[in-house]
């Protein structure tokens, strides 16, 4: 049988929105499909909106801009054949713009008999179903309302998602015109007189579609005990803002330039226009999506009124593609988490032995004071797991810039593309990475350090660097990443909590080895040193007066 080439797992796509077009090949082989990695993209700025209004009259889509579609499509179709996409793994999907276009059919048409592509048009239902579906793969979970902003209307579900099984409201999601483009004609038209009655509108629309969704009780009881609803937002109108959002952070600069993830309060998430003067200059922010940042205000105060219970705002890169994409996947692959598949290819054999030795290494909840726990990101099996999947992965780098490629590796390095990531995740996972590769770093990776501290929060920090110790003291005993069987019995690990008696009772850590491997005792004791060392107050975060814990270690015989 012949070998399958990985060009047969390409998946080539053309969203035709509303904004502007998108084409994307990605890449679906299995090992790595929960990520939809992009092998290609590129977005064309024809606004298929636009083209369909003149003097605030609907017309008909010109020519003109027919020629320069076709002209996009061929050239992609040309480059698919570069990449070896298989013909059958192609696909053109359109939304509103051109489903309720004066000339729909011949549009479609013409694009049919030049590139041989026929173009499926998305139902106002399906459109909203499948950007859910983007948005579900955006997250490792999610509990709240989801919203997908296109340029000629926006859609609104409420989601649950938990390890691939995802649940949304019965009637789908529920379609507004009132997409970033449209809002801009609508806002035009209506006048300032007139904005009021548009603002009145929109509102009760968006109360009303909370009852017309059919929201499960244990949802509404999820909002309540979390102080208000999770809003998950898609589509490159909230992108924009989220950029805003992000350049106007109390961290500043802020440390991960990525939009999936990003996460702000309702309070912050509120417009204030006179906070920023020109959003053009803003990272990632277009002539054409700063042109309409006064329709996203206007949209986004129409919608914390009519929702006031809003607690966090949760930005999602994934959208119309994202949720073909992830729709298509099996089961088994939509269940994984993305931070374990992202680093999943960088495992060595003993992975499994090594995250049995870096739980034991971390010790359980409190009993009396969970006040000093680490935080529950640090400890879920996930992260764990990706933790000593990715513990070599920068082994063979020099040691002037393994530090500093760890605390990167997140954000612009080896996992900079993974899809799916939260911010969280993200700092958490470079902290510890960074400290398990020594951190030692120049003055430059020092700001970014400092940065994610502030990102997470000092006592959150301080077990970043706790369990990277611990995992750098699993790589220095075994650097080839593998652990033999009997050793799995004949060196073992615990962490509990204890009481150190000085001038005053101090809670401590207790980190105890026993080892009975005759030829690493020497690299266990430089381990032992090493895990003492980071609970000493100069390397506390914040220094002697900040957070951390003592550490004591002992050798069991």
């Amino acid at each position: 049988m012949a070998k399958q080439k990985e060009s047969d797992h390409y998946q080539a796509l053309v969203d035709m929105g509303s904004n502007g077009i998108r084409f994307s090949i990605s890449n679906l082989l299995p090992q790595t499909a929960r990520l939809m990695p992009t092998v290609y993209q590129d977005r064309s700025g024809i606004s298929l909106y636009d083209a369909q209004y003149q003097a605030g009259k609907k017309v008909s889509i010109s020519q003109t801009i027919i020629d320069q579609v076709l002209k996009a499509l061929l050239r992609f179709k040309r480059i698919c054949e570069d990449y070896h996409v298989p013909p059958g793994n192609v696909r053109i999907v359109a939304t509103e713009a051109t489903r309720n276009a004066i000339n729909s059919t011949a549009f479609r048409q013409q694009i049919e008999e030049a590139t041989a592509w026929k173009v499926e048009l998305l139902a106002k239902e399906d459109e909203g179903r499948i950007g859910a579906m983007g948005v579900a793969s955006s997250f490792g979970s999610i509990k709240g309302l989801v919203m997908d902003l296109g340029g000629g209307s926006i859609q609104m579900t409420w989601m649950i998602s938990e390890k691939g099984h995802v649940q949304t409201s019965p009637k789908g999601a529920v379609s507004f015109p009132y997409g970033a483009a449209a809002m801009m004609r609508r806002l035009d038209e209506a006048g300032a007189e007139g904005h009021e009655r548009l603002r009145m509108e929109m509102s009760t629309n968006f109360e009303n579609a909370l009852e017309d969704l059919e929201v499960p009780e244990n949802l509404r009881q999820n909002a309540d005990e979390e102080g208000g609803w999770t809003l998950y937002l898609s589509g490159g109108g909230f992108r924009g803002w989220g950029y805003i959002l992000m350049s106007m952070h109390s961290i500043n600069p802020y440390p991960i330039p990525i939009i999936n993830g990003f996460r702000v309060p309702r309070s912050s998430f509120l417009p204030n226009v006179k906070e920023y003067s020109d959003p053009e200059t803003t990272f990632r922010i277009s002539s054409r999506r700063a042109s309409q940042v006064p329709a996203i205000t206007f949209l986004i105060k129409a919608l914390a009124e009519s929702i006031p219970s809003i607690a966090y705002i949760h930005f999602a890169q994934g959208g119309i593609r994202e949720g073909l994409l992830f729709s298509s996947l099996p089961a088994g692959i939509q269940s994984q988490h993305p931070l374990v598949a992202a680093t999943a290819v960088y495992a060595l054999d003993s992975s499994s032995s090594f995250y049995q030795l870096l739980k034991a290494s971390i010790p359980p909840a409190h009993k009396s004071d969970s006040s000093k726990d680490p935080p529950a990101a640090l400890t879920s099996p996930h992260f764990i797991l990706s933790t000593v999947q990715l513990l070599y992965a920068h082994a063979s780098y020099p040691k002037d810039i393994s530090a500093a490629a760890a605390l990167r590796s997140t954000t612009t390095g080896i996992l900079g593309n993974a899809h799916g990531l939260s911010h969280t995740d993200r700092a958490l996972l470079a902290l510890v990475m960074c400290e398990r590769c020594g951190a030692e770093l120049s003055s430059t990776d020092e700001q970014l350090l400092i940065k994610m501290h502030e990102l997470v929060g000092p006592q959150a920090s301080w077990w970043a660097k706790y369990i990277g110790r611990a995992a750098g003291g699993i790589a220095t005993l075994f650097p080839a990443g593998v652990m033999r069987e009997h050793e799995e019995s004949e060196l073992c690990v615990a962490a509990t909590w204890t009481t150190v008696q000085k001038k005053e009772a101090v809670q401590a850590i207790s980190f105890d080895i026993r080892n009975r491997i005759p030829d690493v005792d020497s690299a266990v004791g430089d381990w032992r040193h090493e895990m003492e060392k980071i609970g000493k107050k100069k390397n506390w975060i914040g220094g002697r007066e900040g957070w951390g814990i003592k550490v004591i270690t002992t050798d069991v015989r």
